[in-house]
């Protein structure tokens, strides 16, 4: 007996090979980009030590790049980026206002257990 409740969504898809072709580039695209900016990540990290003067900035360009990653698989692997500006909104804007708190507090905190650390001679 033959179910009639499932359905072959790839069969029922109805797209072009010009279309298939489109979103295979963009997703060799996206995996290029994110590949990258790995890359960039882990030669920074091992070539840069952390004692070095320059390492604060280095760490805020993880931050940076490792935002612009998570921009790339939310907007194209979650398929974020092909929605309505108003709803990208709704879903970006908590996350940033979330990671904004997260960063302040970082901030702010660590400056306080400096200075508790200094305070008692550690």
């Amino acid at each position: 007996m033959k179910r009639d409740d499932i359905i072959e969504y790839s069969l029922d898809a109805h797209h072009s090979e010009e279309e298939g072709v489109k979103m295979r580039k963009k997703i060799w695209f996206v995996t290029a980009l994110l590949t990258v900016i790995t890359i960039v990540e882990v030669a920074l990290g091992s070539l840069i030590k952390q004692s070095s003067p320059s390492w604060p900035i280095i760490k805020v360009l993880f931050i940076i790049l490792t935002l612009i990653k998570a921009a790339y698989i939310v907007l194209s692997f979650m398929h974020l980026g092909h929605e309505k500006k108003s709803l990208k909104y709704i879903v970006l804007v908590p996350y940033i206002f979330f990671i904004l708190y997260l960063l302040v507090l970082l901030l702010t905190e660590s400056v306080y257990v400096a200075g508790v650390w200094e305070k008692h001679g550690y």
